[in-house]
């Protein structure tokens, strides 16, 4: 019995002298597993008392009990003292040098529609527009016969309308091809005097280089007791001329039709295409750039504004048409591509904001 024990006093030292040499956790974790696990050495010792009398058994009991206990006890600080090595090793390898320079951001830039609807509602504003919003899907009645638009006209066709399925009560939706249905909403609310621009997303059944499903127009009404086209005029020649940043910007009126609208105008500008160069506010050439008119009496009168009374002009543009004609993009398709480089190329850094004395450019 004193040679058994000497030899497990013998295993005590040998397993608490490689428990204070191992070098790393999964080593700690192997000396406890041989020594304490299910299948250890000193495990098996303690199983193996069975074979021995009372006495016998008690003595030995306790000897296995303490070296278990002083086993665990070196295995148990050793692997703190490993844990808190590694700990202090991956804070020194996480360690950020603060005094290093910071690595350089790519700057990102503002997309050209919404630098230009910057531009247009900060001219309008200052000439005293306010700005009103409205909803994507309309239903017929908005979209279109609040605006003197009849049954037979092209654009109620599903080759130009997005039309979606009728609501709950049977009322036809569509996907607003303009955003004039903001106008209605708009007198139909508030009582003149009304003065507004409604910029956002229009959808129409359309898409080549000119032309996408989904675009950005910009309105404007204005609804008093004496506006009359020479306001019209006054206004639209003064945004041209701050939007373009050119004083003396030619700018022509000419005679068109609108079914929400009467008298109805195009609105052109002066341009030059001499020799492949297209320039804008030279030459003798024109280019059309927006609809504009009086607003119909009929259309008064649906909203409950009394046109004996009242009267007004209205006006809308595409806001990616005025862009590119600009800021020189020749296709309208990449506006939507989410391509970074046609961005980058395209795409703006916060600039002052035109307003109706001063350019973009000036």
């Amino acid at each position: 019995m004193v040679i058994i024990m000497d030899e497990w006093l013998e295993l005590k030292a040998n397993l608490i002298k490689a428990a204070e040499e191992s070098s790393d956790l999964e080593a700690i974790e192997a000396i406890r597993i041989s020594a304490v696990g299910k299948k250890g050495s000193i495990t098996g010792l303690m199983k193996s008392l069975g074979g021995l009398d009372a006495e016998s058994r008690k003595e030995a009991g306790q000897l296995l009990n303490k070296i278990k206990t002083e086993v665990t006890a070196a295995i148990d600080s050793r692997k703190v003292d490993l844990e808190s090595s590694a700990l202090e090793a991956q804070l020194l390898k996480d360690r950020v040098d603060v005094t290093l320079p910071v690595r350089p951001d790519k700057a990102g830039s503002i997309h050209p529609i919404t630098q230009t609807i910057d531009e247009l509602t900060a001219i309008f504003c200052q000439m005293g527009f306010s700005v009103a919003e409205g909803p994507h899907i309309e239903t017929d009645y908005y979209n279109f016969t609040a605006l003197n638009i009849p049954p037979e006209h092209p654009a109620r066709q599903e080759q130009d309308t997005f039309y979606l399925p009728p609501d709950d009560t049977g009322v036809p939706r569509v996907l607003r091809t303009h955003t004039s249905p903001v106008q209605i909403r708009t007198m139909e609310k508030t009582a003149p005097p009304i003065k507004i621009i409604v910029p956002g997303r229009t959808f129409r059944s359309d898409h080549d280089a000119t032309h996408s499903p989904m675009f950005h127009q910009v309105e404007g009404l204005v609804i008093d007791k004496k506006s009359h086209m020479g306001h019209l005029k006054g206004c639209l020649i003064d945004f041209c001329r701050a939007f373009f940043g050119v004083d003396d910007l030619p700018v022509r009126f000419r005679p068109s039709y609108f079914p929400f609208t009467e008298p109805s105008a195009e609105v052109d500008i002066g341009c030059t295409r001499a020799g492949g160069e297209f320039r804008i506010g030279k030459g003798d050439d024109w280019l059309e750039i927006l609809g504009s008119g009086m607003v119909h009496p009929r259309v008064l009168a649906g909203c409950g504004i009394d046109p004996d009374e009242y009267q007004g002009f209205a006006f809308g543009m595409g806001i990616e048409r005025i862009a590119m004609l600009k800021y020189g993009i020749p296709d309208l398709r990449p506006f939507y591509d989410s391509d970074i480089r046609w961005l980058k190329h395209y795409g703006f850094v916060p600039l002052d904001i035109p307003t109706v004395s001063k350019g973009i450019n000036q």
